[in-house]
Formats: structure tokens, C-alpha cells, sequence
């Protein structure tokens, strides 16, 4: 049997589920003030996964317990509107 990944269909994602997000921030931001904005009371853990070869740039791993698409690209839209990047 050949599993093969239809590139134009969406996953199927199974909510609730924990949701990783990659956020980038310039060094001297709060990350974690900016998550807690954010998120409000929602449990969530963080690490800073990467810093830029100059010091610019600070990368984090932002895991959250989400109920569902919406909840998902939500928290992702709000990020987007403080962070640099997003992935």
C-alpha cells in the first residue's frame, strides 16, 4: 500500500490538540509578556529555540493547548501581529 500526501487537501487535524508555534522576535522583546497578552490564563509552555548570528533576532518554540481551527489561527493571527515572524 502507497501512502501518498495530497498537497491540496488540508490535513486532518483531531482538536483539542497541543499546537506548536515558531515565533520570532526582535532580542529585546518580552516574549513571554507578549504570550501571557495573548493567551490570557491558557496553560502553555515556551522556549527560546534560536538566537540571529548578530544577536538581532530571538526564535521560540510556543506550544498551546488548542480547541480548534479558529482557536488555532486566531492565537496564530494574534502572534503575527506582535512577532516579526510566524511559522
Amino acid at each position: 500500500m502507497v501512502n501518498i500526501c495530497d498537497l491540496k487537501k488540508e490535513p486532518i487535524i483531531d482538536y483539542p490538540t497541543f499546537w506548536d508555534y515558531k515565533v520570532v522576535f526582535e532580542a529585546n522583546t518580552n516574549a513571554l509578556e507578549i504570550f501571557n497578552q495573548i493567551l490570557n490564563q491558557r496553560d502553555f509552555k515556551y522556549q527560546i529555540s534560536n538566537t540571529s548570528k548578530q544577536g538581532t533576532y530571538k526564535s521560540y518554540l510556543l506550544s498551546v493547548y488548542v480547541n480548534s481551527k479558529e482557536d488555532r489561527l486566531n492565537i496564530f493571527n494574534q502572534l503575527k501581529s506582535k512577532a516579526k515572524f510566524v511559522l
